[in-house]
């Protein structure tokens, strides 16, 4: 575990911060020491993440944000800057997706889904990583990513090509940012016991399948997610950039000693 004051002193921007792993995520950063600007479409659940991280003793504010929108990310970015006075990490954990068919799948469907995973995640990655470059600190990009991205997976061709695009992306920064003191890397969580994940395994023999699929036989809990993310954050990982921390109990193995 991180010492308590790992991130003193420095301020992070979460995207999909007002639930499941980004909530996760940026309720560590705030715990290790952190300052935390939460961005997401619903400001309501922003509302109630701040006032949770607040009553636990952090600080934090929320900046409704479509990260789609590319003005409105820069909105994010100035806000921040407004209030902390710089960016040190980003985490890009805003998402969309829904099981589909391919050929069922609506112009409209696809475009939701790339519009938010890879443009969100390249609109908040130049945006805050020329912050990071300009000041001359450098910083630390982290995006939230699947194993489907190298995998494929059936009825998920629109979020499995964004997060391959946000595979390519995270390892092409990396690569070119890094001379700034940009460190950019990604994390891979496996089934995640979250509200929004819940209801794709309802289904008590889809969750006792998908369960048989994963060598530990159990989903991940956000709090490993959000550990392994701020380990990529923190000092600790100075000289790891452009990988993929994959964390699913062996899922994407396919059990292959089973």
């Amino acid at each position: 575990m991180l010492p308590e004051k790992t991130f003193e002193g420095q301020l992070a921007i979460v995207t999909g911060g007002g639930s499941g792993i980004g909530l996760a995520v940026a309720s560590e950063i705030s715990r290790l020491g952190g300052r935390v600007v939460l961005a997401g479409r619903k400001p309501e659940r922003l509302a109630d993440a701040v006032a949770a991280l607040t009553a636990a003793g952090g600080r934090a504010m929320a900046q409704p944000t479509d990260v789609r929108q590319p003005e409105q990310v820069d909105a994010l970015v100035e806000a921040a800057l407004a209030w902390g006075g710089s960016v040190d990490m980003l985490v890009n954990s805003a998402a969309g997706n829904f099981l589909v068919d391919a050929d069922q799948l609506s112009v409209n469907g696809w475009l939701a889904v790339v519009n938010t995973v890879l443009n969100g995640t390249f609109f908040c990655s130049r945006a805050v990583g020329r912050q990071m470059i300009a000041s001359g600190r450098g910083g630390r990009i982290v995006s939230i990513v699947a194993s489907y991205a190298w995998t494929g997976g059936p009825h998920t061709v629109h979020s499995a090509s964004a997060k391959a695009g946000v595979v390519a992306m995270t390892r092409t920064l990396a690569a070119e940012w890094a001379r700034h003191g940009v460190r950019v890397n990604a994390v891979c969580p496996g089934p995640t016991d979250t509200e929004g994940a819940r209801p794709l395994w309802q289904d008590p023999l889809a969750r006792e399948r998908l369960l048989a699929s994963i060598p530990v036989g159990r989903f991940a809990k956000p709090e490993e997610i959000a550990q392994a993310t701020t380990y990529l954050l923190s000092p600790y990982a100075d000289y790891v950039n452009g990988e993929v921390l994959v964390i699913d109990g062996g899922e994407w193995l396919g059990k292959g000693l089973s």
